[in-house]
């Protein structure tokens, strides 16, 4: 392909691809340790009967509230760098407006406030979103599946497991009695942060031997 002078060719930027990878990593690291801080803030809490929502509710909301604001952070920084590293087709392009739709659906969660205060005021919309975390966790990664194998067998296998452990928790989740609720919402959570550090390590790992070839 013919380039102008002084025009730029087109080709992965590895450091904007490795940055972005960091932040995937940085999201899931904030979740998880926002909800240890606000599970140490908020009285008579229960991991294993209390769900995460009732984290993001009543005085210490903030906390919880700003943790899912960085987990969505790194959803979207995942969707910006598979986009940049267009590993497939049209399953990849799916998986890339997942991950961005993902990410803001946690946004509307954290924003919304209609969980673990009893608030039932308005339209009532919690249970939609919860929907579309369930439905949207499932097909992202086994969208991307297929095109992260040319790059490792070991990731490609990872997010299929975890994608169908995902499908398959996630009913049990919804059904559960409120006595284990919490923990099945906890494994639901890592699974999700598992599914985002797998791509963000592919991506660092691309961005890294880009950064050497280049140099």
């Amino acid at each position: 392909m013919n380039v102008s002078r002084g025009q730029p060719s087109v080709t992965e930027r590895p450091y904007l691809l490795m940055t972005l990878a960091g932040i995937g990593i940085l999201g899931c690291a904030v979740v998880i340790i926002g909800m240890f801080v606000a599970q140490a803030l908020v009285p008579d809490y229960h991991w294993v009967s209390d769900t995460i929502s009732d984290l993001a509710a009543g005085e210490w909301e903030i906390v919880m509230d700003v943790s899912l604001y960085g987990f969505a952070a790194g959803l979207f920084a995942v969707s910006l760098a598979a986009a940049h590293a267009h590993l497939g087709r049209t399953g990849w392009s799916i998986g890339v407006v997942s991950f961005a739709i993902l990410a803001a659906l946690v946004i509307i969660i954290g924003a919304r406030n209609e969980y673990g205060d009893g608030d039932n005021n308005g339209v009532v919309i919690h249970i939609y979103l919860v929907y579309g975390l369930g439905a949207l966790f499932t097909l992202a990664p086994l969208c991307m599946a297929g095109g992260i194998g040319y790059y490792s067998t070991r990731a490609k296998r990872a997010l299929i497991g975890l994608a169908l452990a995902w499908a398959v928790l996630c009913p049990v989740f919804l059904l559960s009695p409120t006595s284990i609720d919490g923990l099945l919402e906890r494994v639901l959570g890592l699974i999700a942060c598992a599914i985002v550090v797998t791509l963000c390590t592919v991506f660092f790992q691309r961005g890294n031997r880009t950064r050497k070839q280049d140099a």
